[in-house]
């Protein structure tokens, strides 16, 4: 079989939970959004020794689908499968290959771009002999070459500074985003790779999945939802000027949240139960696809225009969002508002306590930006910890008791 190349590899921070991974558990499930790097991971960390056999030409597929037990004698572990999903049929052979040697770790490294299919074969063929793992696109501190850096909270020392990024060189790294393909290569045009990423992703992934009928309806969704990223999301209003059922809209929403396109965002309630049923935020899993999505080609109209917010919050979202998946761990990340309209963007829940973070456009942070902070740190008590203002600057200051302002490289 053909073996996928990179031009440059990037040190990703899921490397040693892989690793442990495969040392402890027969299968591993390697999933998340196309282009985000699995393939390259997995045989930069494993290739010597493993196969590797792609599962979406569709022979090879057809190969797999019609003779499940010869295709597995064809490819003995230890053996790459990627993108497991177009062959469902093997889940279940797998298991039996497995139950014959169940002592014998490491044998089957898997992959797949659609979680939900995944999750569901994982689940009746695979479970309790498969490690679950996602890997999302790079995170900045992937980029900066700083992949095991902590995030601000986790120590008491000054957080490790990041390479320094004056204000448009920043947002320039927001446009580009986070994929792989255009972190190695400088020169790829960003509008020409994300125009091609979001056709390739409605074709391949999107097609495949039963709830979407109209791929023009659900292409004018996508753009609909990043126009209103990190606002409420009304989706009775959204299907209504899409023309489409209520049921519909959620319905595509699972997929993008199946498909790791989007991070859909909940209330902080002590209450878990409150949590499901009060309106959600969606954010793009990747800046650089929400700006492509939302027109932007240009820095300084994406930091000054009325996406700006939206765009700093989502990349402050992305990076702990990917810090924390890449450790193999499931971030529990909400939104906290009050019955009086006070908001912090995000809490983020860490050992049973909880890290309030407001977002702020501005580059000159000031004390009072701290407020709907502070006023969290007193409604949770001891449960809040020191919460920060994160902003794109370069200044780090203290906005008052328990509060500090961040810049977004140091975060």
């Amino acid at each position: 079989m053909r073996r996928a190349t990179s031009p440059a590899y990037i040190k990703r921070s899921l490397e040693p939970v892989l690793r442990k991974a495969a040392a402890e558990f027969p299968a591993v499930v390697l999933t998340g959004p196309r282009q985000s790097g699995k393939t390259t991971l997995l045989q930069h960390l494993f290739g010597k020794r493993y196969r590797y056999v792609s599962l979406e030409p569709p022979d090879v597929r057809a190969s797999a689908e019609r003779d499940p037990r010869a295709f597995l004698e064809m490819f003995p572990p230890p053996v790459i499968f990627d993108e497991v999903q177009y062959a469902p049929a093997l889940f279940p052979y797998i298991k039996e290959k497995i139950d014959a040697e169940r002592h014998r770790s490491g044998q089957f490294l898997l992959t797949g771009s659609q979680n939900l299919l995944l999750m569901e074969k994982v689940t009746e063929s695979l479970a309790g002999r498969a490690a679950m793992l996602r890997l999302l696109p790079l995170s900045r501190r992937e980029i900066e070459g700083r992949p095991q850096a902590p995030l601000a909270w986790e120590t008491r020392r000054r957080p490790s500074r990041g390479k320094p990024l004056a204000y448009r060189e920043l947002w320039k790294g927001f446009l580009r985003g986070g994929y792989p393909e255009l972190a190695a290569n400088p020169r790829r045009d960003p509008v020409l790779w994300h125009g091609s990423y979001i056709q390739t992703y409605l074709e391949r992934d999107v097609r495949t999945l039963r709830q979407v009928g109209d791929l023009s309806q659900f292409r004018d969704f996508i753009r609909i939802l990043a126009a209103r990223s990190a606002q409420p999301l009304n989706l009775t209003d959204i299907a209504r000027d899409l023309g489409v059922a209520v049921n519909t809209a959620k319905a595509w929403l699972s997929v993008l949240e199946a498909t790791y396109q989007v991070i859909v965002l909940r209330p902080y309630f002590a209450n878990v139960g409150k949590r499901l049923v009060k309106t959600p935020k969606v954010y793009f899993t990747d800046v650089g696809t929400l700006c492509h999505l939302a027109g932007l080609r240009d820095p300084e109209h994406a930091a000054s225009g009325p996406m700006g917010g939206a765009i700093m919050e989502t990349a402050v979202l992305s990076e702990i969002v990917k810090t924390l998946t890449h450790r193999g761990l499931d971030p529990q990340i909400h939104f906290w508002r009050t019955t009086a309209g006070t908001e912090v963007d995000f809490v983020v829940e860490t050992g049973g306590k909880l890290v309030p973070i407001e977002v702020k456009l501005t580059a000159t942070p000031r004390p009072a930006m701290a407020s709907a902070i502070r006023t969290f740190q007193k409604d949770l008590g001891d449960k809040a910890l020191p919460g920060y203002v994160v902003h794109p600057g370069d200044v780090m200051l203290p906005l008052g008791p328990g509060v500090t302002a961040l810049p977004f490289g140091e975060l």
